[in-house]
């Protein structure tokens, strides 16, 4: 067996992280009604933006980061993902972000985030870390209002009970280190995940990741990858190493997630990791940066590697995000003021203003136009590469007119051949303008994201284009959720893999804290009880 190249299978069935460098969304101007414009001379509207499959933040740290280059605004995110255990992901790494500088120093905190977003082995320091964290937030799910103290930023009132409760089971996972590392054995599962995507091909796995690097991600603009770098976390998970190689040693268990298999003709679930093995985590803070002088070649050859690009824009933007971090003089008051803006030496800094972060039900994207708050709420939709199948004209009903919708492509999935590249971006085409939006460029192969407009104009698609028209019952659960599995939503452009080519079971943990899912589920949380 050879790689499967052109099915996806390196990109797994649960991101870990984005497969597109972080965007500063106020860049993204929505054209807006102006009616609904602030009165006030100095201040906007609050920014209303729902995204899916965003995965690990960055396109929020780096909106954030970037606030004070912008007049002043509250912003509400609304987060959809496919799994809970993203969702852990991301309340963990916001609080790292967020965490108090007497606490945690600035080299610490973007060392940590770095070991903790994207390598699979961690060091005993950083370990010790999740695990106390992890700990701290099993005791803040179950109890809102203790909750709303200490995270004000955080709400999981749209979260179901159930949810609610596997979430706290994930960080409870998380926070289990007195199992030891046999809980997540990752040596051993990426290992068998790295043998199986690769087949005949694994005792040349070097040439394998040579060849993608410098034949793929090299020919679609991500040239800062090293070789030694890229190579490294094929082989072994650990894409940042920022310390000696033996430092790493203690699995990094929020990379765990459980799988649904067909096992002697019983379902049954495996713990493992079902993450990326094929891309790496350098794209989403590592191959583009403001400081222009980190890009530079000689002879040809980048000066810096995309790990050293990654570490100086996490630490900048952790610095910048500082000031979001502090505790408020007194209740109702604004934060500390941030530094001026660059160019402007001495200028008095508005406070910066609040923001929330609201995460949505699993797989509700096609029910949420069924709420009347959300209905032609947001002025700017993200949609992940893994969540194109969400885009409907159903969804497009919660954009305002004159908003935006902008879609992550698939340029860096190293697994995909220009043409089914092509096939990707133009059925991504066909489904934004089946939601009632149009085009502000022709998007390709080469690009990174597509980006679309809503017609201010255009009210809410047709009825007979909505699968449930008003009044209708709602559906089940069930129903409303499609296949986490899909990549990418067109048969033509990827075909899963079939369920006989799952690795072997015995190299798979089933650790106490998964029984059994139910029978409608294809990835569920860590420790979900039905």
């Amino acid at each position: 067996m050879t790689t499967a190249a052109g099915s996806g299978v390196g990109f797994g069935s649960v991101s870990w992280w984005g497969l597109s460098p972080a965007l500063d969304l106020q860049a993204e101007p929505p054209r807006v009604d102006p009616s609904l414009q602030a009165d006030t001379e100095h201040s906007s509207p609050d920014l209303d933006v729902l995204l899916l499959g965003s995965v690990d933040g960055r396109h929020l740290l780096r909106t954030l980061a970037r606030a004070a280059l912008w007049p002043p605004r509250r912003f509400n995110f609304y987060v959809l993902e496919n799994n809970l255990e993203a969702v852990a992901r991301h309340v963990l790494l916001f609080s790292l972000a967020l965490e108090e500088p007497e606490k945690m120093g600035l080299q610490e905190r973007s060392e940590t985030f770095l070991e903790v977003w994207g390598n699979a082995l961690l060091r005993p320091s950083v370990a010790a870390f999740v695990r106390a964290q992890a700990q701290r937030l099993a005791q803040l799910v179950p109890e809102p209002d203790l909750l709303a103290e200490q995270l004000p930023w955080l709400d999981l009132g749209a979260l179901k009970f159930r949810e609610r409760d596997a979430l706290e089971a994930v960080f409870r996972f998380w926070a289990g280190g007195e199992k030891g590392p046999q809980a997540f054995p990752v040596r051993r599962l990426w290992d068998s995940r790295l043998r199986h995507y690769l087949g005949s091909r694994y005792d040349a796995r070097h040439g394998v990741s040579d060849w993608d690097l410098r034949m793929k991600l090299h020919d679609r603009g991500a040239q800062v990858i090293h070789t030694r770098e890229f190579r490294r976390w094929r082989d072994t998970g650990v894409a940042f190493e920022l310390r000696d190689s033996s430092a790493y040693r203690v699995p990094n268990r929020t990379l765990a997630s459980g799988r649904l298999l067909i096992h002697r003709g019983e379902r049954m679930v495996a713990c493992g990791y079902w993450g990326d093995i094929a891309t790496g985590p350098f794209v989403g803070f590592g191959i583009e940066a403001d400081d222009k002088e980190l890009l530079r070649t000689s002879n040809g050859q980048p000066v810096k590697s995309a790990g050293e690009i990654t570490q100086h824009n996490v630490t900048e933007l952790l610095r910048e995000m500082a000031a979001w971090g502090r505790p408020r003089a007194a209740e109702g008051q604004e934060r500390s003021p941030v530094p001026p803006p660059a160019g402007e030496p001495g200028a008095p800094a508005a406070a910066p203003p609040c923001f929330s972060i609201h995460f949505l039900p699993l797989g509700s994207a096609q029910a949420l136009h069924r709420k009347g708050c959300y209905r032609g709420r947001f002025q700017l939709l993200y949609v992940a590469c893994g969540m194109v199948q969400q885009l409907s004209p159903e969804l497009g009903v919660c954009v305002a007119p004159g908003g935006s919708l902008i879609v992550e492509l698939a340029r860096y999935l190293v697994d995909l051949r220009q043409q089914q590249l092509q096939e990707f971006c133009s059925r991504v085409g066909q489904q934004a303008r089946a939601a009632g939006f149009t085009a502000q460029h022709q998007a390709g192969p080469s690009d990174t994201f597509a980006r679309f407009c809503k017609p201010r104009e255009s009210g809410a698609p047709p009825s007979e284009h909505l699968a449930t028209p008003p009044g209708a019952p709602t559906p089940p659960p069930e129903a409303e959720s499609p296949p986490t599995e899909d990549l990418v939503p067109s048969p033509e452009v990827q075909a899963p893999p079939p369920k006989t080519e799952s690795p072997p079971l015995e190299h798979l943990a089933t650790p106490p804290e998964c029984p059994a899912p139910p029978p409608e589920a294809e990835s569920l949380p860590i420790g979900h009880a039905p």
